[in-house]
């Protein structure tokens, strides 16, 4: 029976809302780089660090939290996840010192390990096969709009008032978010839109094969965590080129990477979801393809744009290119979810996670360190450009691995729906 509580849009909704929260806590950092370098004294590759201490924790219990989630009641520790998380940024802004920073980042990891892994297994019990695409690209829109409402409002507070209340105001709306989704929405029956579904739980080491050995999943988690580790190096450190080479005040550079990161790249993501349900009724591989075609034409476009002298010329290329470069985030999980038993999402998800969570924290290290080496021969703006137009040729690499997704996505989803899927780590691959 249907009531309001189990509602899949309202579901949708309320778990998107969490995740754009919980996205705001993550990247509200990356407009915060300046002054907090210049409180604590640090190098680009230090203040990288704040990305090491948010994946810390985030990691590990990510995926132990994935292993209960399968078992119990998935909303509570969505609940519980984000009301810890949001205090632990209140705490960021209460930071006396740089170790202190870093220890309340890690407490932001820990709880994001905890509130958001089981999000798209609830959206993938909510929704059916053939819609999914599209559920969990507007669920998906969370890094977009998170973007776009930390930038920019994490800009503003910051201009008006300073980085540490920009914290303290980044904290509220998760702790309100929290109690919503415990009350308000049910917990939906696992697995009742596939053929696959059943109580058991499967271990942990067959979610890894399944990953492993299905030449489909491999290859996206390889190249989305790839586009993941360039995208989150790139965002970090967007608003400080901006201040660098441009001498923009942190509120209106906070607002154009505001714009650029959440617009262009919420249509991509709403827009690649459809398309690819669109496409994938005539083949499966659309789920693949699409972000293939996508981010071989993003990578020269962003190389080229990152390097113009002229602000609008550089905002409006850029834009273009965030576009092209951010349309694999939903379909990608979307279609890892179709992949999936019922009871191994909440882990796959944990486990994809904590990959990407190492990529998010590699990528603005590896940017930090070229930086800082180009800034001896170039200075710190325009060594900050070309550092990230050189890293900008990995999407040609994660391009790669969606080609080759896309060729063996439609053999291994005939498997799943045969139920053949046990099997595929022994199966041989080609």
């Amino acid at each position: 029976m249907k009531t309001q509580r189990n509602s899949p849009w309202l579901a949708l909704v309320v778990l998107a809302s969490i995740g754009t929260v919980g996205f705001i806590d993550r990247i509200v950092v990356n407009v915060l780089v300046e002054p907090v370098k210049a409180e604590f004294g640090l190098t680009d590759f230090q203040v990288s660090l704040m990305a090491w201490a948010f994946a810390a924790l985030n990691i590990g219990a990510g995926v132990v939290i994935a292993r209960i989630a399968e078992r119990v009641r998935r909303l509570t520790l969505i609940s519980v996840g984000t009301v810890l998380w949001s205090v632990a940024t209140a705490l960021c802004g209460a930071a006396a010192s740089w170790p202190q920073l870093l220890v309340a980042r890690m407490g932001v990891g820990l709880g994001e390990a905890i509130g958001l892994p089981s999000n798209q297994s609830v959206i993938a019990d909510y929704f059916p096969a053939g819609r999914r695409g599209l559920a969990m690209s507007v669920l998906l829109l969370s890094p977009p709009l998170g973007a776009f409402i930390g930038f920019v409002g994490g800009g503003w507070i910051a201009q008006e008032l300073d980085w540490r209340a920009t914290f303290l105001v980044a904290a509220v709306p998760g702790l309100v978010l929290g109690v919503i989704a415990y009350f308000f929405v049910a917990e939906p029956k696992r697995g009742q839109h596939d053929p696959e579904a059943d109580d058991a739980v499967p271990p942990i080491s067959a979610v890894v094969s399944r990953l492993l050995a299905l030449p489909s999943a491999r290859n996206l988690v390889i190249g989305s965590a790839l586009a993941a580790m360039l995208g989150f190096g790139l965002n970090y450190f967007f608003t400080s080129l901006m201040m660098r080479k441009f001498e923009l005040g942190i509120g209106e550079a906070g607002l154009y990477a505001g714009v650029i990161a959440s617009l262009p790249a919420a249509l991509s993501v709403v827009g690649s979801g459809w398309l690819s349900d669109k496409l994938g009724t005539r083949s499966i591989a659309a789920y693949a393809m699409v972000p293939a075609v996508a981010l071989l034409l993003g990578a020269p476009l962003y190389i080229f744009a990152i390097t113009r002298e002229n602000l609008v010329l550089l905002l409006s290329l850029v834009s273009v290119a965030t576009f092209l470069n951010f349309g694999y985030l939903g379909v990608t999980y979307a279609a890892l979810q179709n992949l999936m038993h019922p009871r191994m999402r909440a882990t796959a998800s944990a486990l994809l996670s904590g990959l990407y969570g190492v990529a998010g924290a590699l990528g603005p290290s590896l940017l930090g360190l070229l930086s800082d080496w180009l800034a001896g021969d170039y200075g710190p703006a325009r060594g900050l450009a070309y550092a990230m137009a050189i890293s900008a040729a990995i999407y040609w690499w994660a391009s790669a691995h969606y080609f080759v997704a896309a060729r063996h996505l439609p053999r291994d989803s005939e498997r799943i729906r045969l139920g053949a899927a046990g099997t595929a780590a022994a199966a041989p691959q080609t």
